[in-house]
């Protein structure tokens, strides 16, 4: 049971017809991160981004959440929406969207991970840092807090405008207890030991300019995964999804027509 109650999160929803896909945001972000991929995959597919439990439209959750949590709440929406989805998790998550696939292997077709780590468990150093930051958004609210941290999400070269974009969907997204909550999953969670239960196909996408989590993190994620392609995306920071749109587009396209090509295929078989 999931201690998450799917009635408290707000969806966005775009798209009439087509297989399921579910987004899933970063641990600093919202449902508004996903407006480029509503735009161009809702012809095809029936998009669905949350605002994940305690953020931004999403009610406040009754207690600390784990990452299992997070992932059952994931599953609930699915089952909700149509029994089973292609899920795209940028950063946090990705992470959530791997956790989700190794508990709920029946509800994820395929997986679409961006920018993303196996956890910061993997590492004391990343998992104190992770834990620090609800004290720090106590001590400066969430503006300053996202003022701070907003402008590592892209690259150098972002345009000034998407950095402003990225630090508003920031501020209004965040608070405690919610944003606390996430952090303390994330430095709870090392996925690396469970990649191999991943049965479904998974494009991982990485920004060449991630300052956070980095090249290096996707490539331990594609490494560890049995039926994966790997892909940089150029001229890009961590948020790749919003900082080159149609180059990332590009590719979650192709790999959802060639994941729902081989569905529709074994299906007859």
């Amino acid at each position: 049971m999931s201690a998450y109650d799917i009635g408290g999160l707000h969806l966005e929803e775009a798209g009439e017809g087509g297989p399921l896909v579910l987004c899933l945001h970063g641990i600093g972000s919202s449902s508004a991160a996903f407006a480029p991929q509503l735009a161009a995959l809702s012809a095809h597919f029936r998009v669905v981004a949350w605002d994940a439990p305690g953020y931004a439209r999403s009610a406040d959750p009754d207690g600390p959440l784990t990452m299992d949590d997070y992932a059952d709440a994931a599953a609930d929406v699915i089952r909700a929406r149509g029994g089973s989805a292609h899920v795209l998790g940028v950063s946090w998550g990705g992470v959530i969207a791997l956790r989700l696939a190794v508990r709920h292997p029946d509800l994820v077709e395929s997986l679409m991970v961006c920018d993303s780590t196996p956890g910061s468990g993997t590492d004391p150093d990343k998992a104190a840092g992770m834990r620090a930051r609800a004290d720090e958004l106590a001590r400066l609210g969430p503006e300053a807090f996202a003022a701070a941290r907003g402008p590592r999400l892209v690259s150098a070269d972002a345009p000034a405008e998407l950095v402003e974009r990225v630090t508003a969907t920031m501020a209004a997204s965040i608070r405690l207890p919610g944003y606390g909550y996430a952090a303390e999953a994330m430095a709870a969670t090392d996925l690396r030991g469970e990649l191999h239960r991943v049965t479904a196909p998974t494009l991982v996408l990485c920004g060449e300019k991630d300052r956070i989590t980095g090249p290096d993190s996707s490539q331990a994620l594609a490494g560890g995964l049995h039926r994966t392609a790997y892909v940089i995306v150029k001229d890009a920071g961590h948020l790749a999804n919003q900082e080159q749109p149609e180059r990332v587009n590009a590719w979650l396209l192709s790999h959802l027509h060639i994941a729902t090509h081989h569905r529709t295929t074994h299906d007859k078989d």
